[in-house]
């Protein structure tokens, strides 16, 4: 197997989206674990599937199946006590969730869910706790897509864990009802080899894209498992979302310095964006950690109807919201604001460098006065924002009790 070139593989495109880090309420006592999936429903919440605590739901009760509305208010959770390592997901055309359980402990894992939109269990794929090859057996699992008339899609295995070989390179189909209906793929580079096929999306036209993540490639196939065709544009793939209009959204976790997985050197992590139709790359979202020896970046994806793209982050923990520029949701705006009259402040002067927050400041200015609003509603004036006032500045209000808080790097 051999690494593809990176040069068709770009970290230049443009950056039209801004990111928050503070959507989504959790569970009383709970911080955010590793997230692996982020999926959107028919009814426009927002499924999120994390792991439990750090990591791992072994021996752990906390839900790892998180329920929201679109402004980030937590509805429901469920599935506790049921994974070992929850890892990706999907929604189908009736709100169902699946998701994927991709290693196995203590007779729990190696398996494929189906979640009513109450949490209630439909179907199970697979057996509890047994790792094997057959038409009723997955080993790591990792991701799951269902076409419209209701046949699954299952990507089967995950990069082997340390002492262990990982049984199967393939992708494996099953009727509506769960019967099996066909594999294919096998490990190796060539056309229809796979190695890790770590996530799984379908388009308008009804083909199925594959991650082919250690070929550093998406593989195309229809439904009977044909070869269409592969792509290299759009990074190492660790998750892929297609919205309605054929969108495709690829998120890319490792590529990097090679740490021995034939990582993409010199190509940056993040969320590529572009046309499912015909392949080309219009956008990029950079990671906060994109050139990191790490693979650190978000692994899932998943896209709101607003066009919110959400991004999982397994080894940084954290659930990332990354909204256009040009456009600001209703629970952001204005949320608070200082007004002022500045009869003795320039407007043409920037106040980019004199005034931030850890989330991020939004600076208005009208003709006679300016106001400072957080961009987020999470993130107080109060809380957030350091003044930082040389005399030549000029005169601007005195804002009492405000702490003098640096914002972290990777928000500025």
């Amino acid at each position: 197997m051999h690494a593809q070139p990176a040069a068709a593989v770009r970290n230049d495109l443009p950056q039209p989206y801004r990111t928050t880090r503070d959507w989504g309420q959790l569970p009383a006592g709970m911080t955010w674990p590793a997230v692996t999936a982020v999926e959107p429903a028919p009814d426009g919440t927002i499924y999120v599937v994390e792991r439990c605590f750090e990591n791992s739901c072994a021996g752990r009760s906390e839900p790892p199946i998180l329920r929201y509305s679109k402004d980030g208010k937590l509805l429901a959770s469920f599935g506790q006590n049921i994974f070992v390592f929850p890892h990706g997901a999907t929604v189908d055309g009736n709100g169902n969730l699946w998701v994927t359980d991709a290693r196995g402990r203590d007779g729990k894992g190696h398996q494929v869910f189906k979640f009513s939109p109450e949490g209630k269990v439909l179907m199970t794929l697979g057996k509890a706790g047994v790792s094997g090859s057959g038409s009723d057996l997955f080993d790591q699992p990792t991701d799951v897509v269902v076409a419209p008339n209701g046949d699954i899609f299952v990507t089967d295995s995950h990069r082997a864990e340390s002492g262990r070989t990982s049984l199967n390179n393939r992708v494996v189909k099953f009727t509506r009802n769960g019967r099996f209906v066909k594999e294919w793929g096998k490990k190796g580079s060539g056309r229809g080899e796979l190695s890790e096929p770590h996530t799984i999306a379908i388009d308008s036209r009804g083909r199925l894209f594959v991650g082919d993540r250690e070929n550093n490639r998406i593989q195309i196939f229809d439904q009977n498992g044909t070869f269409i065709d592969e792509w290299r544009q759009f990074g190492r793939p660790s998750g892929i979302s297609i919205t309605r209009d054929d969108t495709i959204y690829v998120a890319d976790s490792e590529s990097g310095p090679d740490t021995g997985a034939h990582e993409l050197t010199g190509i940056k992590k993040g969320i590529r964006i572009g046309s499912a139709g015909d392949g080309r790359v219009t956008a990029f979202i950079e990671d906060m950690e994109s050139t990191r020896a790490d693979h650190s970046g978000a692994e899932g994806v998943g896209v709101d109807a607003d066009g919110n793209v959400y991004g999982a982050v397994v080894r940084r923990r954290m659930l990332e919201r990354h909204i256009r520029k040009n456009d600001t949701p209703k629970e952001e705006r204005h949320t608070e604001a200082v007004s002022h009259r500045a009869d003795t402040v320039n407007p043409r002067r920037t106040l980019d460098s004199r005034v931030r927050c850890a989330y991020g400041l939004r600076v208005t200015f009208w003709t006679r006065q300016f106001v400072i609003s957080p961009m987020s509603s999470s993130c107080s004036l109060r809380q957030s924002i350091e003044l930082a006032m040389p005399n030549s500045f000029g005169s601007l209000p005195a804002l009492p009790n405000l702490p003098r808080i640096l914002p972290s790097s990777e928000t500025l």
